[in-house]
């Protein structure tokens, strides 16, 4: 069905009052999905357009696309996208940000401790002195990546995992937002055998002590750079200190597709969304904002690697990390993160008379607003 916009409002404000506890029938679903492929495909028409502005664009085996310099594409995102994966090491669960774009956001204070002394890999607990018990058992992933949540809280804790982990030779990137690195902390992060560095540089803000860190960072490490949520805040600070920012000397720019969850979807109502693949959920800005960086980096031929991380790299990156880890033909882990699907975060980009979908065409008998559909 290619419903018309304005049968897809009359049902998603429908859909929008009904009781918590009542579920859409399945005809009511279709009616819903088509409305999502409407706007999805009118989003993709946009996105291909803003494509086409950038003469330059790379793609890495069509999972992911940037420009740029191809040295300086992040060898986390190589080892994501083409090796055996990016097994995630959980350590911290503080943070001393408050992002609107968190997926925690709301709930950073009630996180789950991961344990004093231990380390949280692949759902399993282990103490540091397991980790040489766990690479002579698993096969050795390409690379690792420490998150959760803020780690130069405590980051005098990670230098002997690092170096464990150096020595069986597996690649290591952390993300921060910067706040706490130090000329110290960062000397021995390096020492102990940390590659790659990421600044959630949107976080602080694009503070210039946080730009001064990064530019301390080149100091030490093979690989360093930015990967934030694109926003318009973030996109806007981001042009107003660029040349700061790129005379820092980092490798990569990682422009994140925005996804919301029930923690953080409350900070965007009001905003333009899409249902991609009927898994993330996006303001449709988002990536819209990254191509538009990206092809200002193509035209002034910026030093360094700009990668469009989208919800289609996500997509790819979980179809080819279950092909890795054996699973069958077309299985991934990309889904959508609500329970209950937020029909009324879609009404403003339904009400946008500058939103137009593609094609239309009356919806049959059966499916019609006034109908009894079942």
């Amino acid at each position: 069905m290619k419903i018309s916009k304005k049968d897809a409002l009359s049902w998603f404000e429908f859909f929008s009052e009904l009781p918590e506890d009542e579920e859409i029938s399945p005809r009511q679903t279709e009616i819903a999905l088509s409305v999502f492929y409407q706007i999805e495909k009118a989003v993709s028409a946009r996105h291909a357009e803003l494509m086409r502005q950038i003469p330059r664009l790379k793609t890495l085996q069509d999972r992911t696309y940037y420009v740029g310099d191809d040295g300086r594409f992040p060898a986390g995102c190589r080892s994501c996208l083409l090796g055996t994966g990016l097994s995630a090491v959980r350590k911290t669960n503080r943070c001393d940000a408050r992002c609107p774009f968190c997926y925690d956001y709301g709930a950073l204070d009630a996180q789950p401790p991961v344990g004093e002394g231990m380390w949280e890999i692949g759902g399993t607990k282990f103490y540091e002195e397991d980790l040489p018990l766990l690479l002579s058992i698993h096969k050795k992933p390409t690379g690792i990546s420490y998150v959760y949540l803020e780690p130069f809280m405590e980051i005098e804790k990670y230098y002997g995992a690092v170096r464990i982990f150096h020595d069986a030779g597996i690649h290591q990137h952390l993300y921060t937002n910067g706040l706490h690195c130090t000329e110290e902390n960062l000397k021995a992060l390096a020492e102990a055998g940390l590659d790659e560095i990421r600044f959630n540089l949107g976080a602080s803000h694009c503070a210039d002590r946080v730009i001064d860190a990064m530019k301390t960072t080149r100091k030490y490490f093979p690989q360093v750079g930015i990967e934030t949520p694109m926003t318009p805040e973030f996109y806007r600070q981001f042009l107003e200190k660029k040349q700061r920012i790129l005379d820092t000397g980092l490798d990569f720019m990682n422009c994140a597709e925005l996804h919301l969850n029930e923690n953080n979807i409350g900070n965007y109502a009001g905003e333009n969304l899409y249902f991609c693949r009927q898994g993330y959920i996006s303001p449709i800005w988002s990536r819209e904002l990254t191509l538009r960086l990206m092809a200002l980096a193509d035209r002034e031929s910026w030093p360094i690697a700009v990668h469009d991380c989208s919800n289609r790299t996500k997509f790819a990156r979980d179809l080819h990390l279950k092909a890795v880890e054996g699973g069958w033909f077309g299985q991934s882990s990309y889904g959508c993160e609500f329970d209950r699907l937020p029909f009324w975060a879609f009404l403003p980009v339904l009400r946008d008379d500058s939103f137009r979908f593609l094609e239309e065409e009356p919806l049959p008998p059966g499916f019609r607003f006034g109908d009894i559909v079942l």
